[in-house]
């Protein structure tokens, strides 16, 4: 048996119940994710998604892949194959973790899928343009997203001057905050203070917010009106 005595864990907010970090886009045309983590099947369960076109990979750790194969209902209830859109270092990392799914004799039932390669070049997914972030997570280079006014950032520890002008102007920006203590590869909420000031957005998210930053609505009093803890189950309009 596990106890915690963390108190975000143990707290009665809510917003204090963090599961891996990913994101549903609802354009109009089309209903896609960034990122499938752990978690996929019970946020999609729980959102009562009933549609999915694509799935956006940022990059390959297992927080951000490892759900891929729960697109399995999606394929049968919809008798479609689902778009995947990743890098060709992320597609090889998919090729390890499930091999089943590009093998040359696919066992019955396994995801349909289609790949599509990301490149440092603007591409479409329906009506939606995305421009790729060049970010560093430490060493490891990813990506990040705009779509129109709205900018995805998670996992950055540094971003570089050409990524920046490309977020600038951004109405939404969601970008990641681990904890308070420096990190190898993740903004600290010190950090991404200084990153959400420096973009100016409208409204700027913090993500990838691990327990060790606090309890929601301790933090948030710590924050201008401007930014905010985002949280499970966050709906944003842009």
């Amino acid at each position: 048996m596990i106890s915690c005595t963390c108190e975000v864990c143990r707290s009665e907010n809510p917003k204090d119940n963090r599961l891996r970090v990913s994101m549903l886009l609802e354009t109009g045309d089309k209903t896609i994710v960034i990122d499938s983590g752990p978690d996929f099947r019970y946020q999609m369960l729980r959102a009562k998604v009933k549609d999915l076109d694509a799935i956006v990979y940022t990059h390959e750790h297992k927080d951000h892949v490892a759900g891929l194969d729960d697109i399995r209902p999606f394929n049968y209830l919809l008798q479609k194959n689902i778009d995947i859109y990743a890098t060709e270092r992320v597609q090889e990392a998919l090729k390890r973790e499930f091999s089943y799914i590009f093998a040359e004799k696919v066992y019955p039932g396994t995801p349909k899928i289609n790949i599509h390669t990301i490149t440092n070049k603007i591409f479409h997914i329906g009506k939606t343009e995305f421009i790729p972030l060049d970010i560093m997570h430490y060493k490891l280079p990813i990506l990040g997203y705009r779509m129109g006014d709205f900018t995805y950032i998670t996992d950055a520890k540094t971003i570089p001057q050409v990524s920046i002008d490309k977020i600038r102007g951004t109405k939404v920006l969601v970008v990641n905050a681990l904890q308070r203590e420096e990190h190898i590869s993740h903004f600290t909420f010190e950090e991404a203070i200084a990153f959400a000031n420096d973009i100016g957005a409208e409204m700027t998210y913090f993500t990838h917010i691990s327990h060790n930053l606090g309890k929601h609505e301790d933090v948030e009093k710590e924050l201008p009106p401007n930014i905010r803890l985002a949280y499970d189950g966050l709906k944003i309009e842009v």
